[in-house]
């Protein structure tokens, strides 16, 4: 089984078009999708969480 596709996170703020600061924000608010944190400390986001949070950003803006 293949390892899911593991985002960092400037990669992420660049899709997204965020700032850093935009973005933590939003996690403080639980309204960013989940990071996960490597043993080095380092930061990841799996493609799949950040689509599914893409899925329901666009469902809210539509209800």
């Amino acid at each position: 089984m293949a390892r899911p596709k593991m985002l960092k996170l400037p990669e992420v703020l660049d899709e997204i078009d965020m700032s850093r600061a935009a973005f933590y924000r939003m996690r403080a608010r639980g309204q960013a999708p989940r990071l996960q944190k490597l043993p080095n400390g380092h930061l990841r986001v799996s493609r799949a969480d950040l689509d599914a949070w893409w899925e329901r950003c666009g469902q809210r803006a539509v209800a």
